[in-house]
């Protein structure tokens, strides 16, 4: 049985203050580790270490700029530093980075218990006109050694379909979606995460910020589309342990214990055109693997 458990961390930050923001993340991680001791990985909201205030509030002018920072850096030091402390992984939502060319990215991070920076991304479908990072060119999954493989996605990515499946493509079992979402169209969002979590059956830990900074509604869906925690407009953690196994079977057997579209596109994939992608789909190499384990079974059964 291959389980994670996660504590999602619907809360926000001290806005436009990086230190005191940074205490408070850091004192939530501890408190969560000493809380919950099962808990392997913890993740924040979109933005949460670049302190953004909520949308309404001033801002200091240019503050995207003055709070972008490097990767690696000061602040992936600390990240790797609590890492250590914990033994948590941590997702710690996605930070303003600037490149070697000043270019500015949203850019989720993930940090291993070792120290170690697991993953990096850069948000593809940044929210414009609003959101001014420029977008990243490529999606991003990681393993987690024992568990499984796990993808990242930002906020508005969910909105495109073309994100879930890559990564489900990539291998991912999970997608973990930090997310800053300040307005009423948070309703869809949570329909998106259903319905990526069922056309690609997987789990899918959607975090958003909590009041004042966002409106909540921070979600874990299962691969078959299930939610199993939805949280409400206030600061508070969803902790929870997800089977791993539940994404093998629900693949092999189908959500509900009927559809298989991952099965389907094995066999048929490759003769439909697809020319908004200029080709035809291409089977993954782990579906590969599970297509021939299912035929070899059929066989020896025979």
């Amino acid at each position: 049985m291959r389980t994670l458990a996660i504590a999602a961390l619907q809360t926000a930050p001290v806005p436009f203050d990086l230190d005191a923001t940074w205490s408070r993340f850091a004192q939530q991680v501890r408190t969560v580790r000493e809380l919950f001791p099962h808990v392997q990985l913890v993740v924040v909201p979109e933005l949460q270490l670049a302190a953004e205030g909520p949308l309404l509030a001033a801002a200091p002018e240019d503050w995207m700029e003055r709070s972008a920072v490097t990767v690696p850096g000061p602040l992936t030091d600390r990240l790797c530093e609590l890492a250590v402390e914990t033994g948590l992984w941590l997702v710690p939502g996605s930070v303003f980075e600037r490149t070697d060319d000043s270019t500015i990215h949203n850019t989720a991070l993930a940090i291993s218990p070792e120290g170690e920076i697991a993953a990096r991304y850069r948000k593809v479908f940044p929210w414009q006109p609003y959101e001014r990072a420029e977008p990243g060119d490529s999606f991003t999954v990681f393993d987690m050694p024992g568990v499984g493989r796990v993808g990242l996605a930002i906020c508005y990515d969910g909105s495109f379909p073309e994100t879930m499946r890559q990564l489900a493509w990539l291998g991912a079992e999970i997608v973990i979606q930090p997310t800053l979402t300040t307005t009423r169209d948070r309703e869809m969002e949570i329909v998106c995460a259903r319905a990526n979590a069922w056309t690609n059956q997987l789990y899918v830990v959607n975090v958003n910020a909590s009041d004042p900074a966002g409106v909540g509604g921070s979600l874990i869906v299962d691969p078959e589309g299930t939610v199993r925690q939805q949280a409400g407009p206030g600061e508070e953690v969803l902790v929870d342990v997800l089977d791993l196994d539940t994404v093998t079977r629900v693949r092999r057997y189908g959500s509900a214990g009927i559809n298989r579209p991952w099965s389907q596109l094995a066999r048929y994939g490759s003769t439909i055109d697809l020319p908004m992608y200029g080709g035809t789909f291409r089977t993954p190499a782990w579906l590969k693997e599970t297509e021939e384990g299912e035929r070899a079974a059929v066989r020896y059964q025979r």
